[in-house]
Formats: structure tokens, C-alpha cells, sequence
């Protein structure tokens, strides 16, 4: 009984359980940030911090905490302390009028700063926590011109939130360069829907980090989804400026989100990070997973002729002795997406109603019922021709959705017959001269050293020409088994046991039920 008297949780625990686009910072996650920075900056008066996309206010909250331990020295009298605390240090953008409440509700134990209940005396009921309703700039597409938001579901009256957040939404950043903060820290809002088909959602974070960088401060910190090492959509150029950035000193990676963020499932997982102004170097990065840390290694984010980030410290021996050989790549076999130009949602007919119809590959749904196969005119077929007159093997573009590890990665591949087409439910690899040889090529994406290559280049479900690349092409007049390619790339048990904790076995032949 008395332990459940004395049991207090925290709220921002509690809600930070909660799941959606704007998920919420466990405490422990903000303090595990906060840890990363020099602990002198919580020892000074002139410090200044913001927090551009305020939710729960737990990032301003924490910092309040240090700052009032380690000002103690400088300003003793503790009332006084938390007035210079709360007046000049602490700064925030909220990302809707709730969350406005909310954090000052963390912050000044009022959702009104200048209430009799705030702990320090504000003249206005905002505080120093900044929420200004703004409306999207839209262009002649019907999109924002600063986040991308589609008119059509964003465009609303006063009653609903706009979702235009005011630090991205802001042109000239001269007036907030002028405060000159020592440290920006966020979760920033993680996509906005873009008025695309079957819900298609535009990623923002990396606005929030872009503009952050424009203000120059000594120190940023974000927590975002790692999409943004090798694909998203708009990141090009971001991924390109942060993968080349050497003052990112600092990195922890959690490839399964629900690591970080308990309940909350985010494909490709979710990364925290400290970009330090004043100091460049290789960055310290730390792996996350299944419940244990790898790291920190102090490494570049960027490989030799690499471009893309390995996330796995573990991985980086592999990576290495295999590509020591300088073996061809076997992307060259893998086609790019809708190799016969036949979109996925076209499903032709049970028989054929010509007799020169393709036989035709359709999607894995399909399949339950009618065995994956279709029959279509020949004109659905607008590219590849000669692929479709050869021996192939499929796979399916959409690789294995689970989350957790150890993972498939890829779905089974299967055995592409002369004169056989699919829609762009699969890619195609090959052609080859003979079944014989597609059986053997099965046979070695079947092997977890295939998928464990595959899986450091792909950061999303889909699986690309691209996810192919760090996979070396064999000798395929012969089948392929792990032991085989443990022994011909020189691994070691540690470097085995991994790749077999991180892929689960597959069973050669069939299609993928």
C-alpha cells in the first residue's frame, strides 16, 4: 500500500506514450540530450536557450532544473534566480495553442505565465513561450511555399489549428539572430500532409533544423527520424549538407523508435544529435538496439566513396572487408521500379483474351487467390521487352514490413519464366541465360549476408536499384550459402554472430506466403 502511496509518475512520462506525427520527448530521452552539451553551459548566467517547436515543454523544463542548481553559486537567493532563469535565458516556439498551455504549464506551474499560480511574475500571459496562429503562404500549386502543405486540408478557419509553424514560416530570422541563443533543442513536428495520394505526408523536421543552423547558435541539438541517412522525400540537399557537416560531434541512433519513443513506431527508426558551431571533427556515434548501446566509435558519417551513412558501428568491418575485393556491384542485375511500365493497381484478366497476351506477375494480395498471376494485352507493356523474353527472378518492391530485429528485409524472391512480366508490385533481376542460373541467384539473396548488405542502405520499406549497392556480385553457375560467404570475406564470429542477430533466416524457393 505504501508503495502505491508514494508512487509518482511523471505526466510528461505519461504523454509522452502517446502516438502521432508530433510525438512527444520522454523526459529521460530530453536529459540523455542535455547530457551530450558541455555541463558548464547550465553554470551560466548569459546562456540562452530556445526550443523552436515546443509540445510538452520538457526540453525548457529540464534545462530550468539544471539551471537552477548550477546557477546557485552566481545567484544565490533562489526566487531571483528563477526570475533571471525564466525572463533571459529561456525561450519558446509552441507548435499550436495547446501546446503553448501545456508548456508553460511545465514551465511556470501555470498555463498563464502571468497567473498568481506562475513561480515568477510575467507582465503578459505568454511568458517568454511564443505562440503567433500563421497562416500557409500558398503558391499556385495549392502547396505552402515554406513547408509544403496542401491548401486544400491546411487552408481552415480560426476554430482549427493551421499547422504553419512559425519558426519555419519565417522569412527573415535577423531579429532572432540578435538574441544569440548558446543552444537550440527540439522535437520538431515530423511531417505535414501535402495533399498527395493514399495520404501523402511531406517531411519537415529537417526545416527545423536548417533554420536553427541559420541562427547560428553555439550549440544544436534535434531528435528525427533517420529516414534522412539514404532516402526521404525533399532531403537531398539536406541529407548531402548534414552527412558532410563535420560539426555533428555526437550521434545516438535508435533503428527501432519504440527504443526511444515507448509504443511509438517510426519506419526506419529516429536519432538524436549535437552540432557543435565552434568545433569540428569525426562524430561519436552510438547504436541503440535491443536494448543495448554500440559506441560511441568516433568515426566520419560519410564511409570512403560511400554516400551514405552507415548506422551500424558493428557493421563498418563487414562493410569493409567485403568491399576490399572490389567485386562489381550487383545492383547492375536489379531493374528500377516498374520495370514493364505496368502500374501495381492494374490486375488484367484470370485468362487470356487474345493469344498473344503476357502472362503477367501481380501483387502479393492477389496472389492468395488467385496465384499472383494475371494475363494482359502485350501494349500494357511499355518497356522492358527484352527482359520479358528471358529467364528472371522477382522480388518484391516492398520489402518486409516488420520493425524489429532479427528482420527479414527483403520478401522471398521467386523464379521470373521466359515471357513472363509482373506490374511494379516486384522489380526484376536479371536476365539470365537459364532457370539453373536464377535458382542459384535465389539462393544467395536468400543468405542473411545478401539482406544484412542490403539492409545498410535501406532505410524504408521499399526496396530500390539503389539498396543493392553494397552487394557484391558472385559466381552464379553455383548456389551460395551463408557458411560459404562467412569464409570467403574473412568474417570473424563477432562479425557472423551479429549479421544473424539483425536477419532471419529465409527458406530458398516458392513464393512468399
Amino acid at each position: 500500500m505504501s508503495e502505491r502511496l508514494n508512487h509518482n509518475p511523471d505526466v510528461l512520462s505519461c504523454l509522452a506514450n502517446l502516438s502521432n506525427d508530433e510525438v512527444l520527448t520522454p523526459p529521460e530521452v530530453a536529459n540523455a540530450m542535455l547530457d551530450m552539451l558541455p555541463q558548464e553551459l547550465f553554470r551560466d548566467p548569459n546562456a540562452r536557450f530556445l526550443d523552436p517547436a515546443c509540445k510538452s515543454g520538457i526540453f525548457l523544463r529540464e534545462i530550468a532544473k539544471r539551471l537552477l542548481e548550477g546557477l546557485k553559486d552566481s545567484i544565490p537567493d533562489r526566487q531571483k534566480r528563477i526570475d533571471h532563469i525564466f525572463h533571459k535565458q529561456l525561450y519558446g516556439f509552441a507548435i499550436t495553442e495547446l501546446t503553448s498551455l501545456l508548456t508553460r504549464r511545465s514551465l511556470y506551474c501555470s498555463k498563464h505565465a502571468n497567473s498568481i499560480y506562475s513561480v515568477t511574475s510575467f507582465e503578459e500571459t505568454t511568458g517568454k513561450i511564443r505562440f503567433k496562429r500563421i497562416e500557409h503562404t500558398w503558391d499556385g500549386n495549392g502547396k505552402c511555399q515554406f513547408c509544403g502543405a496542401s491548401r486544400e486540408q491546411f487552408d481552415r478557419g480560426d476554430e482549427l489549428e493551421t499547422h504553419a509553424y512559425e519558426f519555419i514560416h519565417i522569412n527573415n530570422t535577423k531579429e532572432l539572430e540578435k538574441v544569440k541563443f548558446d543552444l537550440i533543442i527540439s522535437n520538431p513536428p515530423y511531417q505535414i500532409s501535402d495533399g498527395g495520394a493514399q495520404a501523402s505526408a511531406k517531411p519537415i523536421y529537417h526545416l527545423f533544423v536548417e533554420q536553427a543552423k541559420k541562427l547560428k547558435p553555439r550549440f544544436l541539438s534535434m531528435i528525427i527520424p533517420a529516414r534522412w541517412y539514404s532516402a526521404g522525400k525533399g532531403l537531398e540537399s539536406f541529407r548531402a549538407n548534414m552527412l558532410q557537416d563535420n560539426r555533428i560531434r555526437i550521434l545516438h541512433d535508435y533503428p527501432d523508435a519504440s527504443e526511444c519513443f515507448p509504443g511509438v513506431q517510426i519506419k526506419a527508426g529516429v536519432c538524436y544529435f549535437l552540432w557543435d558551431r565552434d568545433n569540428k571533427g569525426d562524430c561519436k556515434v552510438t547504436t541503440h538496439l535491443k536494448g543495448k548501446e554500440t559506441g560511441p566509435i568516433e568515426r566520419p558519417l560519410l564511409e570512403q566513396n560511400c554516400d551514405t551513412f552507415i548506422r551500424y558501428n558493428e557493421a563498418i568491418m563487414i562493410l569493409h572487408k567485403v568491399r576490399k575485393r572490389l567485386e562489381p556491384s550487383f545492383m547492375e542485375l536489379v531493374s528500377t521500379r516498374m520495370p514493364f511500365g505496368i502500374v501495381n493497381t492494374y490486375k488484367g484478366t484470370q485468362t487470356k483474351q487474345n493469344s498473344d497476351d503476357i502472362k503477367l506477375y501481380i501483387s502479393g494480395n492477389d496472389r492468395k487467390y488467385r496465384g499472383g498471376l494475371a494475363f494482359a494485352p502485350k501494349s500494357k507493356m511499355t518497356r522492358g521487352e527484352d527482359l520479358y523474353r528471358k529467364h528472371k527472378v522477382f522480388i518484391g518492391y516492398a520489402g518486409s514490413g516488420s520493425d524489429t530485429f532479427p528482420h527479414s528485409i527483403l520478401t522471398k524472391p521467386f523464379y521470373g519464366e521466359p515471357n513472363t512480366a509482373c506490374t511494379e508490385t516486384y522489380l526484376t533481376i536479371g536476365p539470365f541465360n537459364s532457370k539453373e542460373i536464377c535458382d542459384n541467384v535465389i539462393s544467395y539473396i536468400c543468405t542473411r549476408f545478401f539482406r544484412f548488405l542490403v539492409l545498410l542502405k535501406k532505410p524504408t520499406q521499399h526496396v530500390t536499384k539503389a539498396v543493392h549497392e553494397f552487394v557484391p556480385m558472385q559466381d552464379f553457375s553455383k548456389p551460395w550459402s551463408d557458411d560459404e560467404l562467412y569464409t570467403k570475406y574473412g568474417f570473424n564470429l563477432e562479425e557472423i554472430s551479429f549479421i544473424e542477430s539483425m536477419i532471419r533466416p529465409m527458406d530458398v524457393g516458392g513464393l512468399d506466403e
